[in-house]
């Protein structure tokens, strides 16, 4: 039998164990709190010697609290410029070895693109003078600086300031090499965060060199070149090595604003531009007034490349489908294009004019325009107003909310699930959950038939077919199957144009009403060939074939729908005269941006007017701008041709009463026109010598009539 003592001793080992460890863990304890204490007390004591009354605690409490912020907002710039690193990871130097030369539909040369159309000449091998010119002008503490010149930046605020006007660009020649890169035009604040640590980036990867290499080899020159070696000869018909000062001045003048500049365009402006260039290099020190006076005194002369503009938007996107379409190897071609050098002249003209005539008074600064045929031949592309002042594609790249001019899609859904212009819906108050649209003008619509509602542009009747009958779901196949490329939101809003699209999906979009509902004939190349005459590619035979998207019933519902739009709805002043004219406004919140596309049977276009920093305009409508810039563009382009009807409309829409008043009106105006001419007439003679002829008359009147003589044929048969 065991003792049972020696459970109760082995018991009493372990209490005595686990009373020693308790005793430990508090003497530990204390000793480390008796420590930290004392530690606490010292380091208080010591930090009472340093403590600061006064003027010098409000000095550190202000580096403290501006250390802190400048700390949070160095994270908060280094997370927006996140996005613009990522593109540095891929093969940012390579171009590609595509060499393209472009013709137009006429067989004409337009311009070239590709990395090997010019050799890059090193810098090393560049004369000094074609050097010092630039720096002189871009970048003078170039070498002093890395990536973005505090100096030089503090200098041109302080000149704008003092002009009131921008006089001076604060951007490094790196700053500008990274927009060039990585970046756009766009003149936003993200932008140009993106492009600070770019440039920092840029300088820790690449030398001195290299980044001015770069820089000289990639920047738009004017006249459709990029890189000094292209513009030199371009414009004098020799290579960079071979320059004068006189003309290195010239070319370093085009950086900053090579149309404006382009000597070929405006040698005055191009040779006065070249004086200040030949005065930076003095103000600089790197030469002396003696030096250049050879210069000032015998001004570059250049080629005689007449004034036709280079249309460098349509030939960088002409460019991106050749990338497309051309087979491997085969990449040195010549490129038959749809372009048409009269329609993109009208497109620009008619851009430029309406800015110049009403952009300060709707402050509106930007403008783009996509023209297409009706064979869906793309003819004419305005990516903005100045390709040397930002070579951004307004038309091609830009995002931008479209408003009422994604309507369409939204009634061709509808048109395809059953209803007619005729069906009438409430046009009253709306709620999609917490979404509550209201109408332009605020009040409710009450029933309309759907041909009011688009013409009328009510907003409340395409959201409840989309809530009630049609589903975001079947609108954004719709929309995709009409030719948008854009990425589309599947959001409740979208029917109200809330989804970002470009001018080019808006134009290609609306080509397939004129197109009989059929998608898929866009198209910029009609034919590749390669130097040697072979034919690679030919649009008509390699292209997959159009296909129909909207049924014949439902394009004849559309068509007839939107050819109301400018007779009784919003676009008014669109309308072309005897040509039947359809298509549909749209304007965004805070009237950011503003749309007419529309079409005829003989040609497609949308504009779009707004600002490059999505700053919102004087209260512009796509039915005000927009409409009167594609009206003054599709007079042009319909000039002198056969005029095709609308598909699907047999009896265009005419409302008898609006008719009749532009019937009436018409004839005041050509009253008006006939008065106001006879008024402005000048008299030809004096009011004596009119009444002398008076007189002169009425005494002829009253004169006795004379025997006529008798004939002298008649004598001699006598």
């Amino acid at each position: 039998m065991a003792s049972p003592s020696k459970p109760r001793k082995r018991r009493g080992r372990i209490a005595s164990a686990a009373l020693a460890v308790d005793a430990w863990l508090d003497s530990s304890l204390y000793e480390i709190s008796f420590k930290a204490r004392e530690f606490w007390e010292a380091a208080t004591i010591f930090s009472r010697r340093f403590r600061l009354h006064g003027w010098r605690r409000a000095i550190i409490e202000v580096l403290s609290e501006s250390f802190t912020m400048g700390a949070g907002g160095f994270v908060v710039l280094l997370a927006l410029a996140m996005p613009a690193f990522e593109i540095t990871g891929g093969d940012w130097r390579n171009q590609g070895d595509f060499a393209v030369t472009f013709l137009d539909r006429y067989g004409n040369e337009i311009g070239q693109r590709g990395i090997i159309q010019r050799d890059s000449v090193p810098v090393d091998e560049m004369p000094d003078i074609v050097i010092k010119a630039v720096l002189a002008t871009e970048d003078r503490r170039f070498f002093d600086h890395y990536g973005i010149d505090v100096l030089g930046l503090s200098r041109a605020i302080f000149e704008n300031v003092r002009a009131n006007s921008v006089v001076q660009g604060g951007s490094s020649i790196t700053q500008q090499l990274a927009k060039n890169l990585f970046l756009s035009n766009e003149r936003t604040l993200e932008r140009k965060i993106k492009e600070a640590f770019l440039s920092l980036w840029l300088e820790a990867n690449l030398s001195k060199k290299e980044i001015l290499q770069l820089y000289l080899d990639r920047a738009y020159m004017g006249g459709g070149t990029f890189g000094i070696e292209a513009a030199a000869d371009f414009y004098f018909g020799k290579s960079v090595k071979d320059l004068n000062l006189a003309e290195a001045a010239m070319l370093a003048g085009l950086f900053k604003a090579p149309t404006k500049y382009a000597p070929h365009i405006n040698l005055p402006a191009a040779r006065a531009r070249a004086n200040v260039v030949l005065s930076n290099l003095v103000d600089s020190g790197f030469m002396t007034e003696g030096q250049v006076l050879q210069a000032r005194l015998h001004p570059a002369d250049v080629v005689d490349r007449g004034e036709q503009k280079s249309p460098d938007y349509f030939l960088d996107w002409a460019f991106d489908e050749v990338k497309k379409i051309a087979k491997p190897g085969q990449h040195s071609l010549v490129a038959h294009t749809t372009f048409d050098a009269n329609i993109q002249k009208a497109a620009e003209e008619s851009v430029e004019f309406h800015l110049r005539q009403f952009g300060k008074e709707y402050n509106v600064t930007e403008g783009a325009v996509v023209v297409i045929e009706t064979n869906g031949a793309v003819r004419a592309i305005v990516g903005g107003r100045d390709y040397g002042a930002s070579q951004f594609n307004r038309a091609t790249k830009a995002l931008r909310q479209t408003g009422s001019s994604f309507k369409p899609y939204v009634y061709a859904t509808a048109m395809e699930h059953g209803f007619t212009p005729d069906s009438v819906i409430s046009g009253g108050a709306v709620s999609w959950g917490n979404w509550s649209p209201h109408n332009y003008s605020g009040g409710s619509a009450g029933n309309v038939t759907l041909l009011t509602a688009i013409a009328k542009s009510i907003n409340t009747v395409p959201v409840r077919l989309a809530k009630d009958y049609l589903g975001i779901g079947p609108i954004k196949a719709m929309a995709e199957s009409m030719g948008v490329e854009s990425t589309l939101e599947s959001h409740k809003t979208m029917v109200l144009g809330t989804s970002l699209m470009t001018v080019m999906d808006q134009a290609t979009g609306y080509s397939v009403f004129a197109q009989n509902g059929f998608v898929g004939s866009r198209h910029g190349i009609t034919q590749l060939v390669t130097r040697t005459g072979d034919v690679v590619y030919d649009w008509t035979k390699d292209a997959p074939p159009p296909h129909r998207v909207l049924s014949e019933k439902a394009l004849h519902y559309m068509n007839t729908m939107l050819a109301a739009v400018p007779v009784i709805g919003t676009a008014r002043r669109a309308q072309l005269p005897n040509i039947v004219v359809a298509g549909k406004t749209g304007t965004t919140q805070s009237y950011r941006d503003a749309w007419f596309v529309g079409f005829t049977g003989n040609y497609t276009a949308a504009v779009w007017l707004g600002n490059d920093d999505f700053t919102p305009t004087n209260k512009m409508t796509g039915g005000s701008l927009p409409a009167m810039v594609w009206q003054r563009l599709m007079v042009y382009a319909h000039q002198n041709i056969d005029l095709k009807p609308i598909p699907g409309i047999d009896h265009p829409f005419v409302d008898p009463e609006v008719a009749a008043k532009a019937e009436e009106a018409a004839k005041k105006e050509a009253a008006d026109s006939a008065a106001q001419a006879e008024a402005e007439r000048p008299p030809v003679l004096s009011s004596r010598t009119t009444q002398t002829l008076r007189d002169m008359t009425k005494a002829f009147q009253a004169a006795p009539v004379l025997n006529a003589p008798t004939p002298p044929e008649t004598l001699s048969a006598l």
